[in-house]
C-alpha cells in the first residue's frame, strides 16, 4: 500500500495543482472583465496655427536710405539700401535745442576715422561719417545731446563707418 500511496498522493497533488492552475487563469481571465473599464484616450491636441510669416526688420526710412535716423526715437538703424536693416535699431543721441540735427534726405559726404572738432576746442569725434556740412555721425555720449550731430555708442560708431560710403543716402525724420 505505501506505493500505492505514494503514487495515490502524487496524483492528487497534480490534481489539485492543477485545478489550482485553472482556477489562477480563470480568475485571471475574470478580474479584467470585472475592473472599471478604461477610460477612453485623450483626444489629439489641436495643431498649433502656423506662425505668422516673418521677413527682415525695415527701418522707418524710405528704402534707398542706407542710414535712418529717427530723432523723436532716439534710434538709428543701417540698411542695405532696399530697406532691410543689416543693423539697429540703435540708441543714438542727436542735437538739443538750438543745435537741432538737420532733417531731411542727405548723402555721405566724407568720412574721418580719427577727426576732431575745429568748432568746439578739438573734441575728439572718432568714426566720424559726415552727412551735411558740420554733421555727421561719430561715437559720443549717449547721455547729453549732441551740437547737432548723432552721436553713437562706440562700438555702433565703428559699424557705421565701416558700413558708409561716400554717397550713401542718410535720412533723418523727426
Amino acid at each position: 500500500m505505501g506505493r500505492h500511496q505514494k503514487h495515490s498522493d502524487r496524483r492528487v497533488t497534480r490534481a489539485l495543482l492543477t485545478g489550482s492552475a485553472v482556477g489562477v487563469g480563470v480568475l485571471q481571465a475574470a478580474v479584467p472583465a470585472l475592473a472599471a473599464p478604461a477610460a477612453p484616450p485623450p483626444a489629439p491636441a489641436p495643431a498649433a496655427a502656423p506662425a505668422p510669416a516673418t521677413g527682415p526688420a525695415k527701418a522707418p526710412c524710405e528704402a534707398a536710405a542706407k542710414a535712418c535716423v529717427s530723432i523723436s526715437q532716439q534710434k538709428a538703424w543701417l540698411t542695405d539700401g532696399k530697406g532691410n536693416v543689416t543693423r539697429g535699431p540703435v540708441t543714438v543721441t542727436t542735437g538739443g535745442p538750438g543745435n537741432e540735427t538737420p532733417q531731411g534726405v542727405f548723402h555721405v559726404m566724407w568720412k574721418d576715422q580719427y577727426h576732431h572738432s575745429r568748432e568746439y576746442n578739438q573734441a575728439p569725434m572718432p568714426y566720424s561719417v559726415f552727412f551735411a556740412p558740420g554733421d555727421a555721425f561719430h561715437g559720443g555720449s549717449l547721455q547729453r545731446a549732441s551740437a547737432g550731430c548723432v552721436h553713437l555708442g562706440d562700438e555702433d560708431s565703428k559699424a557705421f563707418f565701416n558700413y558708409l560710403q561716400v554717397n550713401d543716402e542718410v535720412q533723418v525724420l523727426p
